[in-house]
C-alpha cells in the first residue's frame, strides 16, 4: 500500500509518501507525479520520503525518470528524510550519487530559497 500527499507550499510541492512502492503501486506514483507537475514550467519538487519503507526497482525507475523530467524544465527534484532500507536501495543501485539527497524539508526548502 501507498499514500501519497501532496500540499503546494510557497514555491514549491511537497509530497509525502508513506507505505511501500511495488509493481502494483507504482502506477499510482506515476500518474500523481505527473499530474503534479503538469503544465509547470519549472517545477521545484520535495519528495519527503519519511514515511517510505520499501521501494522495489518501479519505484527507482519513477524516482530517475521524474528527476530527468525535472531538470530538463529548469526544475528540480529534491528527495528528503530518506529511511535507511531505502536509502540502502538507492546507494546499491548507485542512485545516491545521481539523485539530490538531503536529511529533512527544511534542507529541501533550503535549496529553493533565493540567495
Amino acid at each position: 500500500m501507498l499514500e501519497i500527499t501532496c500540499a503546494s507550499v510557497t514555491g514549491y510541492l511537497h509530497i509525502l509518501l508513506r507505505g511501500h512502492i511495488t509493481s502494483a503501486t507504482a502506477p499510482q506514483l506515476e500518474q500523481t507525479l505527473a499530474a503534479a507537475i503538469a503544465g509547470q514550467a519549472a517545477p521545484q519538487c520535495v519528495l519527503d520520503l519519511g514515511d517510505l519503507v520499501y521501494t522495489s526497482s518501479a519505484g527507482l525507475r519513477i524516482f530517475l525518470t521524474f528527476a530527468k523530467r525535472m531538470k530538463n524544465a529548469g526544475g528540480q527534484l529534491v528527495f528528503c528524510a530518506v529511511q535507511p532500507a531505502v536509502h540502502k536501495v538507492l546507494e546499491v543501485s548507485g542512485f545516491t550519487q545521481i539523485l539530490t539527497l538531503v536529511p529533512d524539508v527544511t534542507a529541501a526548502r533550503d535549496l529553493f530559497l533565493p540567495r
